[in-house]
C-alpha cells in the first residue's frame, strides 16, 4: 500500500510516461455556464492563464464566478503524454496535473486578481496532494503564458509564503512554470459542478489572505 501511495506522488519521466493518442477527445465546445465558447479562437485582447490547485472541478468554478472571467475549461497540462483519459491521468502515469484554463478581459479583471483567487481557493503547501486527494495529478502549479505572468506569479508566491508562515503553514510548493501543450479533459468534466450540483467538491482553503494589494494591478 506504501509502494501505491509513493507510485502516485512521484513524477514520472518523459520515458516511463504512457503514450497516449495522436487525436484530442472530442468535447462541447460551448461553457455550460454562460454559452461563450472554451475553445479558440477567444475574443481579441483577452488573457490565458491557467491553474492547477487539486480537483479541477471546484477549483474551476470558483474561476467561471469571477467578474471579468469570460470562459474556463478544465484539462491535463504539465506533463508529458499526448492527449490523455481522465483514467490515464489519475494513474500517476502521464506527468499531467488536474488544471483550469482561465480566459480574462484584462479590462475588468487583473492577473493578480487570479492569482490572488488561485492561493485562496487550496493549500498550496501539501506537494502531489489536496487533502484526501492524492497524487501528482492533484499538486499546486501555476503554468504561465507570458513573461508577465511568470513575473507576477513568483511575486505572488514570495508574498503569500509570507502570510502562510505567520499563519503557521510549511514552505509552499507550487510549481510555477512556462505553459505547455494543454489537453482538454472529457466533457463530463466540463463545468462539472454546474451539471451536478451535488457533485464532490472539498475545499482546501487555508483561510489566510492573499495580501494582492502587493501585485494585483501588474502582469
Amino acid at each position: 500500500m506504501a509502494f501505491l501511495f509513493r507510485h502516485k506522488t512521484e513524477m514520472v519521466d518523459a520515458a516511463s510516461a504512457l503514450p497516449g493518442r495522436p487525436d484530442p477527445l472530442v468535447i462541447p465546445t460551448k461553457h455550460f455556464v454562460n454559452g461563450h465558447t472554451i475553445v479558440p479562437p477567444f475574443p481579441e485582447g483577452f488573457e490565458r492563464s491557467v491553474f492547477a490547485a487539486g480537483c479541477f472541478w471546484g477549483v474551476e468554478q470558483v474561476f467561471w464566478n469571477l467578474p471579468g472571467v469570460w470562459s474556463t475549461a478544465v484539462g491535463y497540462t504539465g506533463g508529458f503524454t499526448p492527449n490523455p483519459t481522465y483514467e490515464e491521468v489519475c494513474t500517476g502515469q502521464t506527468g499531467h496535473a488536474e488544471a483550469v484554463l482561465v480566459i480574462s478581459d484584462p479590462a475588468q479583471i487583473a492577473y493578480g486578481s487570479l492569482l490572488e483567487a488561485f492561493w485562496e481557493e487550496h493549500d498550496p503547501t501539501q506537494g502531489m496532494r489536496q487533502g484526501a486527494d492524492v497524487g501528482s495529478q492533484y499538486r499546486s502549479a501555476i503554468y504561465t503564458l507570458t513573461p508577465a505572468q511568470a513575473d507576477a506569479a513568483v511575486r505572488s508566491r514570495d508574498a503569500f509564503q509570507i502570510r502562510l508562515k505567520e499563519a503557521g503553514y510549511g514552505e509552499i510548493t507550487t510549481e510555477i512554470g512556462s505553459a505547455g501543450p494543454w489537453y482538454y479533459a472529457e466533457g463530463y468534466h466540463q463545468q462539472y459542478l454546474a451539471k451536478n450540483p451535488g457533485g464532490y467538491c472539498p475545499v482546501h482553503s487555508t483561510g489566510v489572505s492573499c495580501p494582492v494589494g502587493l501585485f494585483a494591478k501588474e502582469g
